[in-house]
């Protein structure tokens, strides 16, 4: 997988997070994986198409999105994973592959994202038996959620 792919997701979930939570992130060692959709997190799937086609999928610890939900709610204490935490990390994820759709564009690769859907375990994946390259990031107080790319 090109770096010139990865490297505009990596950048943009950087600067969106810090920018909304106020916490740096840090990045945890590259691995390509096969996604396993579990009922201990929270998934998220946006596709990309266009220049390069593909799919994002980002999967929170519940524990881990109910914090980010929090701070982004600007430190209303948020218990469960209902419709307000739902949509605060769906906008999460829309602003991170937003962003990083504006850094392909600057790189000369156009792309379009479909909006977030939230995946469970009955949910079929176009990407079944797919590897992706996982990017783990670090939220230091918050935990850690993964970030997988999936480009065909």
């Amino acid at each position: 997988m090109q770096a010139a792919y990865i490297n505009p997701f990596l950048m943009s979930s950087c600067t969106v997070i810090e920018s909304l939570i106020q916490v740096k992130p840090t990045l945890g060692e590259l691995k390509i994986k096969q996604i396993e959709i579990g009922d201990d997190r929270v998934w998220l799937k946006i596709g990309i198409v266009g220049g390069m086609t593909g799919e994002v999928v980002f999967g929170f610890p519940e524990s881990v999105a109910l914090k980010i939900a929090s701070a982004m709610m600007g430190g209303y204490s948020l218990t469960e994973f209902d419709e307000i935490s739902r949509s605060a990390i769906s906008e999460l994820t829309n602003m991170i592959s937003g962003n990083a759709s504006t850094l392909l564009y600057n790189q000369g690769i156009v792309v379009d994202i479909t909006p977030p859907s939230f995946m469970d375990l009955g949910s079929q994946m176009a990407s079944t038996g797919a590897k992706a390259l996982s990017i783990p990031l670090n939220l230091h107080s918050y935990g850690a959620f993964d970030i997988y790319v999936i480009m065909r």
